[in-house]
């Protein structure tokens, strides 16, 4: 009985082994196979968000609507203080020339780094203690954000970084960004000639001439029926109250305080 006992652990183990060579086999046969749906879509949208943003903010806009401090609370960009440098393309006012595709290469190595403060306000914004690797300027385009809905120009920080990314070549991180708003499919469909002619462009002083020559040929601006405005921007208000949700709470803005404090300081001085 002792040696029928042994003869049958030993078939048992033949067994055993030939499931696991059919494992293996299995395993082998699904490598190069498509991954799970959910493995996918978090593949797609790391390659989507693999540029480096950032943004220095100044805090002068409403923190809860602020689109720049939105992405970075989706992880998508990272806040610089004052004193901070970057070494990519800055969207900022001190630019002289024009975002376009020759940019592109400085964008994929170092990143796109955007200045988000009110445009009201710009003279209150230290742009020279900045450091800016490649500070550039965006050309003529009109905002969809539920503030400036219609104003050519005054775009969002989301807005102004997707046009950035658009125009360099990285369409799909730019509609990645705008996807993160219930209205930013209106940036795309208000701009959306524009946007293809300029990223058609090879350099800035191409941009410039699409941008004159469209101006100067009288095209209207594109806008939506009033009715149609005043929708986006309920729409837009009340998707960020729905997507704080889902986000870590909002932190203090220390270029906000730093700042404060600098005036505070100036003026003690001068009494």
């Amino acid at each position: 009985m002792g040696h029928d006992r042994h003869r049958r652990g030993r078939k048992g183990s033949s067994s055993s082994s030939s499931r696991r060579s059919k494992q293996e086999a299995s395993l082998d046969e699904g490598i190069g196979t498509s991954l799970p749906k959910h493995e996918e879509d978090t593949e797609d949208e790391s390659k989507g968000s693999r540029i480096q943003l950032a943004m220095w903010d100044f805090g002068q806009c409403d923190a809860k609507r602020c689109t720049g401090r939105k992405l970075s609370r989706f992880g998508f960009l990272k806040e610089l203080r004052v004193t901070n440098g970057f070494g990519g393309v800055v969207l900022s006012p001190v630019g002289t020339q024009c975002v376009s595709k020759e940019d592109h290469p400085i964008v994929q190595r170092k990143g796109l780094a955007v200045v988000d403060c009110s445009w009201a306000r710009l003279s209150d914004v230290p742009f020279v203690k900045l450091r800016c690797g490649a500070p550039r300027l965006l050309p003529w385009l009109v905002a969809a954000n539920p503030v400036n809905y219609g104003r050519p120009c005054e775009l969002s920080c989301v807005e102004a970084l997707s046009a950035a990314l658009i125009i360099c070549g990285e369409e799909d991180t730019g509609r990645l960004l705008l996807d993160k708003f219930k209205w930013g499919h209106a940036f795309l469909s208000l701009n959306r000639d524009l946007l293809k002619a300029y990223s058609q462009c090879e350099n800035g002083s191409e941009i410039i001439n699409v941008q004159n020559s469209w101006l100067s040929s009288n095209s209207s601006v594109p806008k939506l029926p009033a009715n149609g405005a005043e929708e986006s921007r309920q729409s837009a208000e009340g998707s960020e109250d729905d997507s704080d949700d889902d986000l870590p709470p909002l932190e203090k803005n220390m270029n906000h305080l730093s700042l404060d404090q600098d005036e505070e300081s100036e003026e003690s001085e001068s009494e």
